[in-house]
């Protein structure tokens, strides 16, 4: 379910060190009930994911339409992604979070893992448009237990980013992330019998 934003920025995560000039764009509260060693399941399911193979056809298409129509405009070619139109967020990392692990990679997104901490992870992508940040953290439920919350977080390139971040977001909000999200509800109960991952 959809949270507000103040649910990502009032809690004292980490990620907000390197993100101040970045915006919240959405907070879900994720289906992924838990106890405080199983943050490490949620990541794996995350990044394992991949929305090509969704098994919501409206999700698949509009994927697909999405890397089409960045291959017809340039919107994801090396020179605009990360290292070539922005620096990666990895150059603002102090302290203790440089030396943090990186995490996994993404199966099946562009995304570049920035740092995994006990209760939170974060990655990036850039192109054209904008420059993004997936960050997963690992919430106490009030009830005794855990669970999963995303937030994603941009900073728009310009005016062409803003009108594309506001283009997609009925689309995001009503079609992408709602079957999404049951997606990982399904997936978290299926793999919870399993034993806990390894992480990088």
């Amino acid at each position: 379910m959809p949270l507000s934003k103040t649910a990502h920025t009032s809690r004292p995560w980490r990620i907000h060190e390197i993100t101040r000039d970045f915006r919240v764009e959405d907070v879900w509260q994720l289906p992924t009930p838990g106890g405080p060693d199983d943050f490490p399941r949620l990541v794996e399911l995350i990044t394992w994911m991949d929305p090509s193979r969704s098994a919501s056809h409206p999700t698949k298409a509009l994927v697909a339409l999405r890397w089409k129509l960045g291959e017809l405009f340039g919107w994801d070619d090396a020179e605009g992604g990360l290292g070539g139109r922005v620096p990666t967020l990895r150059d603002r990392l102090r302290g203790d979070l440089a030396e943090a692990r990186r995490g996994p990679d993404f199966a099946g997104l562009p995304f570049s893992p920035l740092y995994l901490l006990d209760d939170e992870f974060a990655a990036e992508i850039a192109n054209r448009t904008m420059h993004g940040v997936v960050h997963l953290g690992w919430v106490p439920d009030g009830r005794g237990g855990y669970r999963g919350q995303m937030a994603v977080l941009v900073k728009p390139n310009g005016l062409c980013g803003n009108a594309y971040m506001a283009a997609i977001a009925p689309f995001r909000h009503l079609i992408v992330y709602p079957p999404a999200i049951r997606q990982i509800g399904r997936a978290w109960r299926a793999r919870m019998s399993a034993p806990a991952p390894a992480t990088a």
